[in-house]
C-alpha cells in the first residue's frame, strides 16, 4: 500500500500513562490521582474519538512504567505501575463507537492461546474495533518475574550475542502472531448453529485444529472463542531496524517506524516493502506509520518553553527513539504532509502530556488537516479494518 501527498492521512495516538514525557504527571492537567481509574482512560479515548482518529494504542509492559532501562532504578519522581492494556481497552470499548482500540501485548513471556482469546473478546466487546501491538522484551529482570526462562544481560547492543538474542526474540514473536492468527481462524464464521430444535449449538466440522508446530510453540487448538467480528483483528508492531522490519513485513497490518527526516523515512519504507516482497506478501496491504512525540501549542515558543520546563522538572533532557516535535498544529501538519510524501500512510502521535497534547491534536491538528483536505470529516466505516481500508479476510480453514 503506497501513499501520495494527496491521499488522506491516517492518524493514531499512543497513550502511555499521563504522557510520554516522564515529568508529564506533574502538569496541572495531568490528573495523576486518577491515572489508575477507568474514567481517566475513558476520557482520553473519548477525546481521541471526538477527533475522528483511526485508533489509539495503549502502552503496556512487564516492568515499571517510566522505567526504560535494563536495570531497575530507585527514582521516585516518575510514574510507577500500570494497568493491563487489554483490560483497559475492554473497559473503554462499550463507551466508544468508532475508534479502534489497540492494546500492547508482550509476546516474550505470555501465551498466544490466552492472548488470541483476549483480543477476540475485545473485538466482540467493541463490535469489530480491536487490534494488538505485539512487543518483545530482552530485560533479564522481566524474565525473572515469570521464572520460566533466563535472558542474559545485554552489555553491548552491537555485540553478535545481542544480535542473536534479538533475532531469536523477534522470530518467537512472529511465531506468536502466526499462532494467534490461526486460532482466530479455527472457528469458521458459521460454526455456531444455535439450533434449539435439534439441540446443536455448534457444527463440529467447522471447528479446526491448528496443529501449529514451531521452534517456540506447539499449539493444538482450536480456540474456545468464535472467530472475531473482523475475522482478523489488526496486528501492529513498532520497528527500529532490519530484524523488527522483517516482523512488520511478515506478520502485521501496521508497522510503526521512527524516522527523523524524510530521507530516512523513504529508506525505511523501501526496506519494509522489500522485506514484504521477500515474505510473499507484496500484494497484501501493509500500512507504515511514523511515530512522533508531540508538544503542541498555538504559539510554537510556548511549546518549546513547555518542553524545557518539563525537562527541568525531570532533571534531564527528554530523549526518544522517535522524532520529538515542539510547535504549532499548522507546523505539525506541514511536517506530516512532507513525511507522507516519503511513502508513509499514516502517523502515530505520542502526546508528551496527554491532558494537554491529546486535545491539541484533536482540536488543533485535526481541523488544520481537514482544512487542507488531508483528513476525514466523519468516520466512514464501522470496523477498524474498514477505517484503514483493509478487507475482512477469508478464513484459511474454510472449504472453498
Amino acid at each position: 500500500m503506497s501513499s501520495t501527498s494527496s491521499s488522506p492521512l491516517h492518524l493514531a495516538v499512543a497513550l502511555d500513562g499521563t504522557g510520554w514525557h516522564p515529568a508529564s504527571w506533574r502538569e496541572p492537567v495531568a490528573r495523576p490521582r486518577e491515572l489508575f481509574t477507568a474514567g481517566y482512560w475513558a476520557d482520553l479515548v473519548a477525546e481521541a474519538e471526538r477527533g475522528l482518529l483511526d485508533f489509539v494504542t495503549i502502552e503496556d509492559g512487564l516492568g515499571p512504567q517510566s522505567s526504560h532501562f535494563l536495570d531497575p532504578d530507585d527514582r521516585t519522581d516518575q510514574v510507577r505501575g500500570r494497568l493491563d492494556a487489554v483490560l483497559v481497552a475492554s473497559r473503554v470499548a462499550p463507551l466508544t463507537s468508532h475508534i479502534g482500540l489497540v492494546p500492547t501485548v508482550v509476546a516474550t513471556h505470555t501465551e498466544p492461546f490466552h492472548l488470541s482469546k483476549a483480543i477476540a473478546t475485545l473485538d466482540y466487546v467493541s463490535t469489530g474495533r480491536a487490534g494488538l501491538r505485539v512487543q518483545i522484551t530482552a530485560r533479564p529482570t522481566e524474565a525473572a518475574h515469570f521464572g520460566r526462562r533466563t535472558i542474559p544481560r545485554i552489555e553491548a547492543y552491537d555485540a553478535p550475542a545481542t544480535q542473536d538474542l534479538v533475532t531469536e526474540l523477534f522470530d518467537e514473536a512472529a511465531d506468536y502472531v502466526e499462532v494467534v492468527r490461526r486460532l482466530w481462524d479455527s472457528w469458521e464464521d458459521d460454526a455456531e448453529i444455535r439450533d434449539v430444535t435439534t439441540g446443536r449449538f455448534v457444527d463440529r466440522d467447522k471447528l479446526h485444529y491448528i496443529d501449529f508446530e514451531g521452534r517456540h510453540f506447539s499449539v493444538k487448538g482450536p480456540s474456545i472463542t468464535p472467530r472475531p467480528p473482523q475475522g482478523q483483528p489488526l496486528v501492529t508492531a513498532l520497528a527500529h531496524d532490519t530484524v523488527p522490519y522483517r516482523l512488520v513485513a511478515r506478520a502485521t497490518d501496521v508497522g510503526y517506524v521512527t524516522p527523523h527526516d524524510t530521507g530516512q523515512a523513504r529508506a525505511i519504507v523501501a526496506e519494509i516493502r522489500a522485506e514484504q516482497e521477500r515474505a510473499g506478501r507484496a500484494a497484501e496491504p501493509l500500512h507504515v506509520f511514523a511515530d512522533l512525540v508531540v508538544f503542541l501549542d498555538d504559539d510554537p515558543a510556548e511549546a518549546a518553553a513547555r518542553r524545557d520546563r518539563l525537562d527541568a522538572l525531570a532533571g534531564e533532557e527528554y530523549r526518544s527513539d522517535a522524532r520529538v516535535f515542539a510547535g504549532s498544529p499548522a507546523q505539525l501538519a506541514d511536517l506530516l504532509q512532507d513525511f507522507q510524501a516519503s511513502g508513509l500512510t499514516g502517523f502515530r502521535l505520542r502526546p508528551a502530556v496527554a491532558g494537554h497534547d491529546l486535545p491539541a491534536v484533536t482540536r488543533g491538528l485535526v481541523p488544520e488537516l481537514q482544512r487542507r483536505g488531508a483528513f476525514r470529516r466523519a468516520y466512514e466505516a464501522d470496523t477498524l479494518r474498514g477505517l484503514l481500508g483493509l478487507s475482512r479476510p477469508a478464513n484459511r480453514y474454510a472449504a472453498v
